[in-house]
């Protein structure tokens, strides 16, 4: 019998000297150029380990058939079954009969009645597909001819139908997915909702990624009610240190609803190009400075909010905004200098135009780090920062800012008390230019220069005590006006721009002067750590006197307290004693289990303005939310957000997610107040409702692309 096996695998390997096929068996015999082994056949050939009870090998054809519990493990990335297989090594083909297929990495399964594999592509007919346990699928997808290349792990599907369990619910005559974490060109989850406004809602993003170092994202949508349009970013990274991306949209609506809804545009059309690098200097000069440099570009441009609400069917992950800033920076950074320049730009989305809006374009700014004198008893830095404001109409100003603090820093009573004393030297120039017709002397170059000073004495005492630390911390810091020097811009505008009143006149557009607070600051701190070092108490007490009227500024009491290690409570609040009331009050409490997690917080401001038709000087806010993991399957979860003083629900939501291995389910309501502007340029606000589905087959579909949507009737609301 030995002799015989090795006769057999001696054979195999010399007639297939290029593709090495190693056949062992405990019986075998051989009749002209059929061999025939028996009871328990391992195969191996390349990559691949079969099993099988039978075989036989045709040595013309160079075919091995193995029969009876055929197993077929290709590496560690998939397995084959099957009651019957067939190689043919001279032609490095495959069959098995039945044919089950699972890929390890995603857990797919494959079932169906033939494979047929050569080289990387294995084409298979009739069969079902899954995620889920092959003993009872939740889900399933029957189809009638399939091809899976082994290399790319691309799997597609012809004549597909979904079934939960045995119910169709889809079909679809061509199904393609990766089963690779790999990025892949193709087609991803569309999204799909129903409005009573808009009608049927359909986005079907498309998937581009031709090359590792970027991809293109395409996501063209339908709302049959209202219109179409596209979306799509590009993203790249084109180093080792940097990356981006570049977004652009368009949405063009149909006439009645433009004209029914009263907007402001009938197109919605925008761009945001972002981008980054980490170590910008090194890279352009192709140097190897030991400094950090970084670069970072964010440029924002819409023409109205809808171009945001329209992006996506989600208003709640699609927040709009009605104001955009765009900004740049590059900076060089080291242990003793930092030098940079930034830019913003800023567009109001509520107005016609912008050409009368500040920006500021560019800054040059350059900071010298803490040095120090006498065995650190002085220290010093230094800030320099330029800005360049510019706008379309009227005045434009650079105006730069010095400033220079100079301290003096000691230790008394074997270090119970620590003292200080820092001069500030502080100076603004102000240069103007602009075709603007103006008085003299309103907008002549100026100087302003201030020297002031603050005296700081402070202690911090630790006792330990058996359960937990305790640390007290007691401060006092005086500031006291010097010497100061005014001329041009700043001495003619002086008086009349030091008066609130007349802080929206544009001679004062560049007045940023405040006059120094001769003032006592008292501070107070505590903290109280258990044994492990885990805060439980902070708590803060401050208090501002000015010496303007002997005034007391506001009072503000903070504490923090972890009550148990499940619940915290924060409490925020300032009172003021001219008001004899306070003027803002926050307070949250929290609790937070393995399983529970709950948050309530009312936040309260009073302005202390004059209470009218238009502005309350009210602000009272709500928020809450709850979520509750009753096990590994169900979850639970609860939002709310009320403005009090308007009795105007911001935000609500409350819904639950039951998640299998396979699957999940969801089930979740929506309310959400998101601002519009009307053709008359009127800011106002949608209070839209939502229902959301979510589906999601595994690994197939993901939670955040698997969202069906109905949106209820909504509100439309003026502000």
């Amino acid at each position: 019998m030995l002799k015989l096996f090795i006769s057999f695998f001696l054979l195999v390997v010399l007639l297939c000297a290029k593709d090495k096929v190693e056949i062992y068996a405990s019986s075998v015999n051989t009749k002209n150029d059929i061999v025939r082994a028996y009871d328990g056949i391992n195969v191996v050939y390349k990559d691949y380990y079969l099993t099988a009870d039978n075989a036989t090998y045709n040595r013309v054809s160079g075919e091995l058939v193995l029969i009876g519990n055929v197993h077929a493990t290709k590496g560690s990335v998939y397995k084959i079954l099957g009651n019957k297989a067939t190689l043919n090594i001279l032609k490095k083909e495959k069959s098995f009969y039945p044919f089950f297929m699972l890929e390890d990495e995603s857990k797919v399964w494959i079932s169906a009645d033939k494979g047929f594999a050569k080289e990387n592509d294995i084409n298979i007919t009739s069969g079902i597909v899954s995620g889920c346990d092959p003993n009872d699928p939740f889900w399933k997808m029957e189809f009638t001819s399939s091809e899976y290349n082994t290399k790319d792990k691309w799997l597609s599907l012809y004549n597909a139908r979904i079934y939960i369990y045995d119910i169709p619910v889809f079909y679809t005559p061509y199904f393609g997915r990766s089963l690779s974490k790999e990025r892949k060109t193709g087609l991803l989850t569309p999204n799909l909702g129903i409005s009573n406004n808009e009608g049927f809602y359909y986005q079907q993003p498309i998937f581009i990624a031709p090359q590792s170092w970027w991809d293109l994202e395409l996501k063209p949508q339908i709302r049959t009610s209202r219109g179409s349009g596209l979306y799509s970013t590009l993203r790249f990274v084109d180093s080792k240190v940097s990356k981006g991306e570049i977004s652009i949209g368009y949405f063009k609506e149909k006439e009645n609803f433009f004209l029914e809804h009263n907007l402001a545009n009938d197109t919605h059309y925008g761009f945001n190009i972002k981008y980054e690098n980490n170590n910008i200097l090194n890279q352009l000069f192709n140097k190897n400075f030991k400094g950090q440099s970084e670069f970072f570009l964010d440029i924002k441009n819409m023409n109205d909010v809808d171009y945001i609400n329209l992006s996506n069917n989600d208003s709640i992950q699609g927040v709009t905004a009605t104001h955009l800033l765009s900004r740049g920076n590059i900076f060089y950074n080291t242990d003793k200098d930092y030098i940079g320049t930034y830019f913003k730009y800023y567009k109001d989305l509520t107005i016609e135009t912008n050409e009368d809006t500040l920006q500021i374009l560019p800054t040059l700014h350059y900071h010298r780090y803490i040095q120090t004198l006498l065995e650190n008893h002085i220290i010093y830095d230094l800030d320099i920062q330029s800005n360049n404001i510019r706008r379309d109409i009227n005045i434009n100003a650079i105006q730069t800012d010095f400033n220079v603090p100079l301290s003096y820093q000691t230790e008394l009573f074997d270090e119970y008390l620590n003292i200080s004393y820092t001069s500030y030297f502080y100076a603004q120039h102000s240069s103007f230019s602009g075709s603007e017709k103006i008085s003299s002397g309103i907008y002549d170059d100026g100087l302003f220069a201030r020297q002031y000073n603050i005296f700081e004495a402070s202690t911090n005492l630790v006792k330990s005590y058996d359960n937990f630390f305790h640390s007290v911390g007691f401060s006092a810091r005086y500031t006291l006006s010097g010497l100061e020097m005014t001329d041009g811009y700043y001495d003619y505008n002086k008086e009349f721009c030091s008066d609130s009143a007349n802080k929206d006149e544009s001679r004062c557009d560049f007045y940023n002067i405040t006059d120094v607070d001769e003032a006592l600051e008292l501070d107070f701190t505590q903290y109280i750590f258990n044994s492990v070092g885990s805060q439980i108490v902070y708590h803060k007490l401050s208090q501002v006197i000015s010496n303007k009227n002997s005034s007391f500024g506001e009072l503000e009491n903070e504490l923090d307290y972890k009550v148990t290690n499940n619940i915290n409570f924060y409490n925020d609040m300032f009172y003021n004693y001219k008001e004899n009331s306070f003027s803002k009050v926050l307070n949250k409490i929290s609790y937070k289990n393995s399983a529970l997690n709950i948050s309530l917080s009312h936040l309260f401001k009073d302005s202390f303005l004059d209470e009218n038709d238009i502005i309350s000087p009210y602000s009272s806010y709500i928020t809450s939310s709850a979520s509750y993991t009753y096990d590994s399957h169900y979850s639970y979860k609860v939002k709310m957000n009320y403005d009090l003083e308007t009795s105007l629900k911001k935000s609500g939501e409350i819904g639950f997610l039951y998640q299998k291995r396979c699957w999940d389910f969801g089930l979740k309501y929506v309310e959400n107040n998101r601002p519009i502007l009307t053709k008359d340029n009127i800011s106002s606000s949608v209070y839209d409702r939502y229902i959301y589905f979510t589906i999601v087959f595994k690994p197939f579909m993901s939670g955040r692309d698997a969202d069906i949507d109905i949106e209820l009737p909504n509100i439309l609301r003026g502000t």
